[in-house]
């Protein structure tokens, strides 16, 4: 396969990332879901020969699994891949200390995943989630510590509030510490409430976005919508409990409209929906995984065209949000009239910010 996939940076970083990244989780037979060792290889190939050099994985995926076998994956060009992992999850349960975002843990898990990985460093480290427990201190100050012995380039942090990250990085900033350079959220058609906080910070501190979940669970590629009537009316059906997005009328409503483009384009559903979240942004790195690497190779095809307009506000239509407060108040006329002296519409604002710009375009 020919190389075409055009590279990013990372954040606020100069580190230069594919426009896709690899997610491994499906690298491992240890959970129901997942991919044998063969076929992973397979979908790591088809990924790298597609010109991708970004590897998202995790300590807890499979069980460690999931790293072992990124590890020998890579191990031949080492350091070509960006590696990327994460720690908080629990690697071993009832164990007060072998999970959260503290020090001893994340030590003990990056050695860990130093030793599965196979390597002497790991590119891009991300806290996997926030425990709610650990200061903010002492996870920016271990983690630059990390960096300054050499075992992590970067970090990253994942599935984090908007007003901790913001702190975080503030604090970093103030002491000379290693900031988050990356943000890893669920963003999709069917999750769009990040566009409140998340997104708009990750703009304002140039964070680069990586989100997961871009298909919905499988959602948006329409292989549930012929069963919609069975899932909405049995809410104890297996796929149902496993995903409480398919229990959601709403949700089967943006994926018909996803179906629609798609065929009005000539592409697929999951080619159009990965390509909306492209084209959200352009900090907006998706992770995209597969258990078959027919799937990766027909992701990979978002990559090949872009939305008109025209489309792209038929999806925004469908999935919009209720922005909420303060974000629906400051964008109320009346408001803008006062808060800007009647202007608003006058002001040419290069920062972009959406506000502004829909004000500026009358909407």
């Amino acid at each position: 396969m020919e190389e075409y996939m055009r590279f990013k940076l990372l954040g606020k970083s100069g580190l230069r990332v594919s426009e896709l990244c690899l997610g491994a989780m499906t690298f491992g037979t240890a959970w129901e879901m997942g991919a044998d060792k063969e076929e992973s290889r397979r979908v790591f190939d088809t990924y790298a020969e597609a010109g991708g050099n970004f590897i998202d994985t995790a300590n807890k995926y499979h069980e460690g699994e999931s790293e072992r076998m990124v590890g020998e994956f890579i191990k031949a060009d080492r350091e070509h891949f960006v590696l990327a992992t994460k720690y908080t999850l629990f690697m071993r349960h009832g164990d007060p200390n072998f999970s959260g975002n503290h020090r001893k843990n994340m030590v003990q898990s990056l050695e860990a995943s130093l030793k599965r990985l196979d390597t002497d460093y790991i590119d891009l480290y991300w806290l996997h989630a926030w425990d709610y427990l650990t200061p903010v201190e002492e996870v920016m100050r271990a983690l630059d510590d990390m960096v300054r012995a050499g075992k992590i380039l970067y970090v990253g942090i994942s599935d984090t509030p908007a007003w901790i990250v913001s702190r975080a990085n503030m604090l970093a900033e103030l002491k000379g510490w290693s900031p988050f350079v990356a943000l890893q959220i669920e963003y999709s058609l069917l999750e769009r409430t990040v566009e409140r906080e998340l997104i708009p910070m990750a703009r304002e501190l140039d964070l680069a976005v990586t989100p997961w979940g871009v298909l919905g669970a499988g959602m948006l590629s329409g292989k549930y919508n012929d069963r919609k009537k069975e899932l909405l009316e049995d809410k104890n059906h297996r796929l149902s409990e496993q995903s409480p997005k398919l229990a959601k009328e709403k949700n089967f409503e943006i994926a018909e409209e996803v179906i629609k483009v798609a065929k009005d384009i000539g592409k697929d559903p999951t080619q159009v929906a990965l390509r909306w979240i492209i084209q959200r942004s352009d900090n907006i790195i998706p992770i995209v995984g597969a258990r078959r690497a027919e799937q990766l190779k027909s992701n990979l095809g978002c990559l090949d065209f872009e939305l008109s307009d025209d489309i792209v506000k038929r999806l925004d239509d469908v999935s919009k949000i209720d922005m909420g407060f303060p974000h629906s108040f400051l964008e109320n006329d009346n408001i803008l009239d006062i808060v800007y002296s009647g202007m608003h519409r006058e002001i040419d604002n290069h920062r972009k910010h959406p506000v502004l710009s829909r004000a500026k375009r009358g909407v």
